[in-house]
């Protein structure tokens, strides 16, 4: 493997750029993991599993994909399941083509509750990323992920 040897400034340059960004996510998650505890006693990783597996066809993913789909390990994606499952917000069911291959899906009352959270978590985003385009260190990247919701809104045939 060649390893492509970056001037020092080149090197602080990414390691800012990777501070900014990690700060932009912790003032994000910080603000949305209050609101969803206080409003619907809900983690942001449990919100995640829900709203991933709700745009799914049929609400359901194999438990692998799912892991993928949040960002997280298996085994963490696992007990974050089997926590919402005793909730009765998820089940587990058996693929019906394969057996060996288990489904997690939103139940009813999972639904319910993502649907009261949804709006919860998109006004607390919105406000986040407001207060975070005021600071001029994250206005950029703020401004940049505007950028990227114009093709995805064009995509979706809203304009």
């Amino acid at each position: 493997m060649n390893f492509v040897v970056l001037p020092d400034d080149a090197v602080e340059a990414r390691a800012h750029g990777w501070r900014t960004l990690a700060a932009l996510h912790a003032l994000i998650e910080d603000r949305l993991e209050r609101a969803l505890q206080r409003e619907h006693q809900l983690s942001v990783s449990e919100y995640t599993v829900m709203e991933v597996l709700s745009r799914q066809d049929g609400f359901h993913l194999r438990m692998n994909q799912l892991s993928s789909a949040v960002v997280l390990s298996q085994s963490a994606t696992t007990r974050l399941v089997t926590r919402l499952e005793d909730r009765s917000l998820l089940q587990r069911c058996l693929c019906p083509d394969d057996r060996r291959g288990i489904y997690t899906e939103v139940t009813e009352a999972g639904r319910a509750l993502l649907d009261a959270a949804k709006p919860t978590h998109d006004a607390i985003l919105s406000t986040a990323l407001a207060e975070a385009e005021e600071r001029p260190e994250l206005a950029p990247l703020v401004s940049a992920l505007k950028t990227l919701e114009k093709p995805a809104a064009a995509h979706a045939g809203v304009l």
